[in-house]
């Protein structure tokens, strides 16, 4: 990795969510004078970096996205920023859709537009890989078309083609990371692997949606290397970069292989109020990493299933803040 984070000062929107408190503990980890910027609320909740042992290491800033002036003031000074502040929800995507545009579309024309007024030195933009829809072949690189398939990543793909054009229009160094499915210690409930290892270890049942479609699931600790690099690489600006594990599970072995990881075994039942509409489900997703190898030196250094018994050995100590009879949109 060419340089380092050390005394850089950086910015990580949805620094208080699942892969941004995992990415601002290992910048202050790599030296740098992190900012951690969570979504403002009442409770005066951090997220996740309420249990951080590092939060003291990082400056904690409490905010909206969606304000601009707010975006302004806590980009000023920064030399890269990460954005990774999103509304993430694919269900939720059906009820309030609009919301998801505001968010996710003019959230991030707030980030860019105060980057480009304040000069920093890289944005790097989080992208996800359900914009590219059902696999229309496999492995997915990243000139395969995107396809909006949920309101949720119609929203992702709009703020994809944003930090294009400020790329393409005003110079702006922005780098877009679309990571697989990443799964770990601290995912929320509404995604599958957190669901299926709270229920094994409390219920006596697992209840999915479709168990037919596959996914590419790669560990936090991945992403965050794959975040780190593109963060400081020359090389990534102006690109869009695919971080995935290459190797694809449908959810029923997926239930199947954390049930017998648990040591339990435990019927799995579909739910109808689980289901995505039929044109919306994304069938396949699994990723070709080879730009990400070849530009950065990137690789998956965990797999699979070491990353599930870390996962798993993390909710059996963490299991009561999640309500695994509740389905979660």
């Amino acid at each position: 990795m060419p340089n380092s984070y050390q005394s850089k000062h950086v910015l990580v929107t949805g620094a208080g969510g699942f892969i941004g408190s995992h990415l601002a503990e290992r910048l202050v980890r790599e030296g740098a004078k992190v900012t951690a910027m969570v979504h403002y609320n009442a409770l005066g909740s951090n997220g996740w970096l309420n249990t951080s042992d590092l939060k003291n290491e990082m400056t904690i800033g409490a905010g909206d996205i969606c304000d601009p002036g707010f975006m302004q003031t806590i980009i000023e000074g920064k030399d890269i920023v990460f954005h990774l502040a999103a509304l993430i929800a694919i269900p939720y995507s059906y009820v309030a859709p609009e919301s998801y545009v505001r968010t996710n579309v003019i959230g991030t024309l707030n980030v860019l537009q105060a980057a480009c007024r304040c000069g920093t030195g890289r944005v790097l933009h989080t992208s996800t890989s359900e914009v590219y829809g059902t696999a229309l072949y496999v492995p997915i690189d990243e000139k395969h078309p995107l396809q909006g398939q949920s309101p949720y990543s119609a929203s992702k793909i709009g703020a994809d083609k944003m930090a294009e054009s400020f790329h393409r229009s005003f110079d702006l160094p922005c780098v877009t990371v679309r990571p697989f499915n990443t799964f770990g210690p601290r995912q929320s409930a509404r995604a599958v692997i957190p669901t299926i290892i709270s229920q094994i270890l409390t219920n006596g049942v697992v209840k999915l949606g479709s168990l037919s479609p596959t996914r590419d699931l790669n560990y936090v600790d991945n992403t965050v290397d794959g975040f780190l690099a593109a963060g400081l690489d020359p090389a990534a600006i102006g690109q869009t970069i695919s971080f995935g594990s290459g190797r694809e599970i449908s959810i029923g072995d997926l239930a199947a292989l954390i049930a017998r990881m648990v040591g339990k075994d435990v019927p799995v039942v579909q739910e109808a109020d689980r289901l995505r509409p039929h044109q919306s489900e994304v069938e396949r997703l699994l990723a070709d990493n080879t730009l990400a190898k070849e530009l950065l030196g990137w690789e998956p250094k965990t797999n699979l299933e070491t990353g599930l018994a870390r996962t798993i050995e993390w909710f059996r100590g963490n299991h009561h803040r999640y309500d695994s009879n509740k389905y979660t949109i």
